[in-house]
């Protein structure tokens, strides 16, 4: 065994002790979930058939739904453009400019929409102008993160070549910089747009309008054929909203040729969705908001509770961040082991059409019920606490990662793979020689991705009883204890802080 091959099977057993620690922290219990598997069949059982009488009473909501996610991604998009310049090293805007924008953008993407959209309803009232906020800034955040660095690993000799001639920096970046990272923007905007809209199908529960409203009121009376009906449309929604994405996104890498014409009218088209989204949207309601309680707000967010922060127990602050990390790695290491093989089973170039159209429909399906309902499902099978917090994580890891690993497999080289074939190699070694060594490198990298939107999502799925910091963190935000909820806010700041650093790390 030579002394790099050791060293990856140490790092293989450290990984392995780590997830076991991890998963018997979190209580998991295989054998507890198959003793209560029944009450997952009688809870998906009451869903079907959906109560198709419901259909009418779900297109308004489920319209307010589309209209926060498109009006927010378009309006995170657009912020995201404008400042991410000032983020990027290699553009040189002033350092201090540049620390503080990214400063912004890393304690902004610390926290889910649902936490963003409850701190909006404390500004601008309840209603779907919050959920709009809340959707904006999440984008925003993310969007802003994603272009500098593509800006960073861009190549600039143009944009520098300009500037030493005198141009005008601000239209060298138009016109020098953006056309090059455009198709990796544009097909970053469309996922934020797939993934907004099952987000602001949750916001409701803090009350912040769209199709969550109904959807918890349903979950509370249970009635479940009208739960399955709302689900039901989030799918077709989610299925129209990927059809469209596809083709852009086939159009951005210039797979699918457009005429000009075509072009100024798609982007016409998109222009125009969103001013009707946006300035059709509810305004704010400010009748119930007091400047005494935004300033307390405000105060006790910037003057944590320390005692809190620093306690050590099972209530304090370290405890709960631990078991918030670890129901993230269990979960994404569980849905990493689901979506591998799904991901091969729904790709064309591996698979019979049929099948592979069947498994897709399959992960769509998983991918378009929000991740509190997953909780609310999983909470009757394995009752609260962190384990059912790693189930709901694990399926909705599935879902995104499943997606991510078809398209890397789709993008790849397959002349390996096809003269193994032609050589009667078997399948799975096919797979094995031809596929995997060039696969690695993008599963690592979207299982990384995954972990860390675990982490925010693990925050919030408290709200639920699934375990983690979400629930101290929305109780002290509802019962107005600011400084509680600012040493829990710095306290989640400072854990993605630093899985971010460690996923850098492990990416290089």
């Amino acid at each position: 065994m030579t002394r790099s091959s050791g060293k990856r099977w140490l790092r293989t057993l450290a990984l392995f002790l780590l997830l076991l620690a991890a998963a018997r922290f979190t209580d998991c219990s295989p054998t507890l979930f198959w003793a209560r598997r029944s009450h997952l069949t009688d809870l998906i059982s009451a869903m079907l058939p959906p109560d198709w009488g419901y259909a009418p009473r779900i297109l308004a909501p489920l319209l307010a739904t589309v209209q926060m996610s498109v009006t927010g991604t378009a309006l995170g998009s657009f912020l995201a453009l404008l400042l991410a310049p000032l983020c990027a090293e290699n553009l040189h805007a002033p350092k201090p400019l540049r620390w503080t924008l990214r400063l912004l953008v890393q304690v902004l993407r610390s926290f889910p929409t649902l936490i963003l959209a409850l701190l909006a309803t404390f500004l601008f009232g309840l209603g779907t102008f919050s959920g709009t906020v809340a959707i904006t800034v999440y984008t925003f955040a993310i969007l802003t993160r994603l272009t500098y660095e593509d800006i960073e690993s861009a190549e600039l000799a143009p944009y520098h070549a300009l500037c030493a001639m005198g141009a005008v920096p601000t239209k060298v970046y138009w016109r020098a910089v953006v056309p090059g990272i455009a198709p990796s923007y544009f097909s970053n905007v469309l996922y934020l747009l797939e993934t907004n809209v099952r987000h602001s199908s949750i916001l409701g529960y803090v009350g912040a309008g769209g199709i969550g409203l109904l959807l918890n009121e349903k979950i509370s009376w249970l009635e479940y054929g009208k739960v399955g009906m709302i689900l039901f449309f989030l799918f077709l929604t989610v299925c129209v909203i990927e059809g469209i994405s596809g083709l852009l996104s086939q159009i951005i890498r210039e797979e699918r040729s457009l005429s000009p014409l075509g072009k100024r009218l798609l982007t016409g088209a998109a222009v125009l969705l969103a001013l009707v989204c946006t300035l059709s949207l509810q305004p704010p309601d400010f009748s119930h908001i007091s400047p005494r309680a935004v300033q307390a707000m405000i105060s006790g967010l910037f003057h944590p509770d320390w005692a809190f922060f620093f306690e050590t127990d099972t209530s304090g602050l370290g405890y709960l961040l631990l078991e918030t990390v670890c129901i993230a790695l269990v979960g994404t290491c569980a849905g990493t082991i689901i979506a591998v093989p799904l991901s091969f089973l729904s790709t064309p170039c591996l698979m019979p059409k049929l099948p592979a159209l069947l498994f897709r429909v399959v992960i769509m399906a998983i991918r378009s019920v929000p991740f509190l309902i997953y909780g609310l499902i999983f909470i009757r099978v394995a009752g609260p606490g962190p384990f059912t917090g790693v189930l709901t994580l694990g399926v909705c890891s599935v879902g995104l990662l499943s997606k991510r690993f078809t398209e890397a497999i789709e993008s790849l080289d397959f002349r390996a793979y096809h003269a193994l074939e032609s050589m009667g190699v078997p399948l799975l070694l096919r797979i094995r020689y031809a596929v995997l060594p060039q696969l690695l490198p993008a599963l690592a990298s979207a299982v990384l991705y995954r972990f860390d939107v675990n982490i925010r999502e693990a925050s919030v799925l408290g709200l639920v009883g699934a375990g983690g910091i979400g629930a101290p963190l929305i109780f002290a935000m509802n019962h107005y204890k600011w400084s509680e909820a600012g040493a829990i806010a710095l306290g989640l700041i400072l854990l993605v802080w630093c899985i971010d650093r460690l996923s850098a790390s492990l990416r290089r």
